[in-house]
């Protein structure tokens, strides 16, 4: 994926619901990923994943099918890298929790927490989330995110954002779109010198009291 791509504009918000056109299902509207560009990505090993927080009254999904297809996925790509799944008591290096809504509005509940993990609504985490609002009444979204254990703060993330045709073929959908998605893991030099000016351009853009929806 190239640079332009993953960081046409920073999102704190990671990922990736489900949306699926009948046939061949389109591309995610929106997909952006975002990262702590200050972290050494080759120090992590292990994971663990913790599940995630799901708001989907407006749609029929098995919640239960939503979170072992993240998991599967997930687990998948970052095995593929060397990491190895553990339990949480087992003293992960990154914690995997996802969020999935769906609704007339897509909006960020700051003191919605799981896991013990903080929602992260401070810095530039905060502050590109609020970009990606939605008004659309059949939108969904599905943000999954790396969490560094020890800091207790979130390491890399991928949100995802689309219209929901056909919650049917959610799983291929979302597996497809975190296996893409994972293309960009572990971010290069490169990457982090790009974020790192993505994150300088929307802190001084960001009003100094961001106000949350």
């Amino acid at each position: 994926m190239p640079n332009q791509a993953r960081c046409t504009t920073l999102i704190a918000a990671i990922a990736l619901l489900a949306v699926l056109s009948v046939g061949a299902p389109p591309a995610f509207a929106k997909t952006v990923i975002d990262f702590n560009p200050d972290l050494d990505f080759s120090k992590y090993k292990t994971f663990a994943y913790i599940g995630g927080v799901e708001h989907l009254t407006q749609l029929q999904v098995n919640p239960y099918l939503l979170r072992d297809t993240v998991h599967a996925a997930v687990a998948k790509e970052l095995v593929a890298r060397g990491l190895v799944e553990v339990t949480v008591q087992q003293n992960p290096d990154l914690v995997v929790r996802y969020r999935a809504e769906s609704g007339t509005q897509v909006n960020y509940s700051g003191d919605d927490m799981y896991g013990g993990y903080s929602p992260y609504t401070v810095d530039w985490w905060a502050w590109s989330y609020t970009l990606w609002m939605s008004s659309t009444t059949r939108d969904g979204s599905l943000m999954v995110d790396l969490i560094d254990a020890k800091r207790r703060d979130l390491a890399w993330r991928v949100y995802m954002q689309q219209k929901i045709l056909n919650v049917d073929k959610m799983p291929e959908k979302i597996t497809n779109e975190i296996e893409d998605a994972f293309k960009s893991y572990p971010p290069t030099e490169k990457d982090k010198e790009e974020i790192r000016k993505e994150h300088a351009k929307h802190e001084k853009e960001k009003p100094k009291d961001p106000q949350f929806q």
